[in-house]
């Protein structure tokens, strides 16, 4: 992180390695993009992101290991957008298997017949505004999504809050 960005709040959340704590994940991001007003539909499409995200994590990371370690997620809250990265310190992916995932090697299949985690980086890129994936003592999927100044979404709900 460079030193002149922009102030942020920083949420981190570290979780068991196991499909079973995946909801955690996407309940957590959906909070914290519900806070900032995102849409119903962008909310909806930054939680499958994260799924797909937290879900190669689970089955690719830690195929080598016998004791599955952690999942790291640290949403980062600006003011016009959401920046969330899931990380682990498993096996990391090669370029190869990058590229291949990045490829809509699924066109012409239905989305039904695929289990989560079956459209990969590919779903994400297509879900995100941004997406980089660095491979350090593990892989990083760090994701953004831009608030839209449309006035629709806003804080104005914290307006109706407080005359409760």
């Amino acid at each position: 992180m460079g030193q002149n960005r922009p102030q942020t709040d920083v949420i981190q959340l570290t979780l068991p390695s196991k499909a079973e704590y995946l909801g955690v994940a996407r309940l957590t991001v959906s909070g914290i993009a519900n806070r900032m007003g995102f849409s119903y539909d962008e909310i909806e499409d930054i939680k499958l992101a994260v799924g797909e995200a937290c879900t190669n994590v689970v089955r690719h990371a830690y195929k080598e290991t016998e004791n599955p370690s952690s999942i790291h997620i640290q949403c980062h809250v600006y003011e016009d957008r959401l920046v969330i990265e899931v990380s682990d310190q498993g096996v990391g992916f090669s370029n190869e298997l990058i590229a291949e995932q990045l490829t809509p090697i699924y066109a012409g299949k239905n989305l039904e017949d695929l289990d989560e985690g079956g459209l990969g980086l590919y779903l994400i890129h297509t879900l995100m505004d941004e997406v980089e994936i660095r491979s350090e003592s593990g892989v990083v999927v760090s994701m953004t999504k831009y608030v839209r100044q449309d006035g629709v979404a806003g804080n104005d709900w914290t307006d109706s809050e407080a005359e409760i």
